[in-house]
């Protein structure tokens, strides 16, 4: 798969990008748009949760949804992000680091933390390039994120991002960090940029 939304189509990104949007698309709008939304990512069935998925039918749904429902998509993608922090809890970091992390200090539970998330940053960044550019203030950027590539909008719409490093976050080091996403692609900047502060 090629063409302007999913890029290279050699991509692969974690299967959550799409498993943890179906059970909000149901909530939702039924089981009639979840299977409009997997129709339009061109799959037949929802990807395996094992491993990694092609990142073009992820970054086909995400778009599809923002053009099927504008005024809805933005929740909806913040939700489907706080399931995936959930499902990354749950399953990706084990409890012993979970505890060490919320045990240390903000200034030092953070640099960790996002150290470990540029580690694994090819199951939500895909064929892009995700980076820390700097632990204070603590601030990400993602350059060429598949999952909004070709899109264009009068401002950011990477919630589903916003709201994955909220969870981790607030879960692990402190309750009252926000991610803000301050630029992005769809705009016309270079790259999506976040910035995690508390507030």
């Amino acid at each position: 798969m090629k063409d302007s939304l999913s890029g290279h189509g050699s991509g692969r990104i974690g299967p959550n990008a799409v498993l943890q949007l179906l059970p909000v698309l149901e909530t939702a709008g039924g089981a009639a748009l979840r299977d409009e939304m997997l129709e339009a990512a061109g799959l037949d069935a929802p990807p395996s949760d094992t491993g990694l998925m092609d990142e073009g039918p992820a970054a086909a749904m995400h778009h599809a949804l923002r053009r099927r429902l504008p005024g809805r998509a933005p929740d909806l993608l913040r939700e489907a992000g706080a399931r995936t922090g959930d499902y990354i809890l749950a399953h990706r970091i084990p409890p012993l680091a979970q505890k060490v992390l919320k045990a240390l200090p903000l200034a030092l539970a953070a640099p960790v933390l996002a150290k470990a998330i540029a580690k694994h940053s090819w199951t939500f960044a895909g064929s892009g390039a995700f980076r820390v550019v700097s632990t204070r203030p603590l601030v990400f950027e993602l350059t060429d994120n598949p999952l909004i590539r070709g899109e264009h909008a009068p401002h950011p719409i990477c919630g589903w991002h916003e709201a994955v490093f909220d969870r981790l976050f607030q879960t692990l080091v402190d309750k009252r960090l926000r991610t803000r996403e301050t630029a992005c692609a769809a705009t016309g900047a270079p790259l999506c940029r976040f910035e995690i502060t508390r507030g």
